[in-house]
């Protein structure tokens, strides 16, 4: 498939303008887990430019159920494995990746070069952490955070809410794995595509 081939059918499919605007734009991932993991295939399949892939960890046996990785990347390297995978899907995708993990001393490192910021960890204390950190530091930074997919309730239940001017939570904002409730697949997916659907319409409505 030739860029020209590729790029023909996304402008059929999403049309010329929307199609300019997805490829002009950029999103960072912080966290390839069951959420990140999916939102990136998402974005990936809806031409935007860039993705900033970020997250520390290799992958896991236990990340199989609901993450986009397979038993032959056990013990690699997470970036590089969502990398390779995302690059089947979109071989003219421009991938970023950080090996690395967030702290509050390389935030502003990480994160100065961004204007949508997918947030993905798993662990409540890393997320408040990445949250409060870029809306101290970065206030202009669209922040589109999962929170509240865990378990087997009621997907209608899962909601995209605008808290205050560029933050977002999409989630139901209760089910954790804090209160026992598994990770499952579907749930989470879900979530995940509040997150790349956010992201999405804020670059084609607002121009991000």
């Amino acid at each position: 498939m030739t860029k020209l081939e590729y790029e023909t059918a996304c402008k059929k499919h999403f049309g010329e303008e929307n199609f300019r605007k997805l490829t002009a734009a950029k999103v960072a991932v912080a966290g390839l887990g069951g959420l990140g993991s999916h939102i990136s295939v998402m974005l990936a399949r809806s031409c935007i430019g860039t993705l900033h892939l970020i997250d520390f960890d290799n992958v896991d046996i236990s990340n199989l159920n609901r993450q986009e990785y397979y038993i032959s990347h056990i013990g690699k390297p997470k970036t590089e494995c969502l990398k390779e995978k995302l690059l089947e899907i979109n071989p003219y995708l421009n991938i970023i990746t950080d090996t690395i993990k967030v702290t509050e001393d390389n935030i502003e490192e990480l994160f100065g070069n961004e204007k949508i910021v997918c947030e993905a960890f798993d662990d409540a204390a890393q997320k408040a952490m990445l949250v409060n950190g870029l809306l101290t530091k970065f206030p202009d930074i669209k922040l589109i955070s999962g929170s509240g997919m865990a378990g087997f309730a009621d997907s209608n239940m899962i909601k995209t809410r605008r808290i205050f001017r560029n933050f977002y939570i999409c989630g139901d904002e209760k089910n954790g794995k804090e209160d026992g409730s598994p990770l499952m697949a579907a749930r989470v997916s879900i979530c995940a595509g509040h997150q790349a659907n956010k992201a999405v319409q804020l670059i084609l409505e607002e121009g991000v």
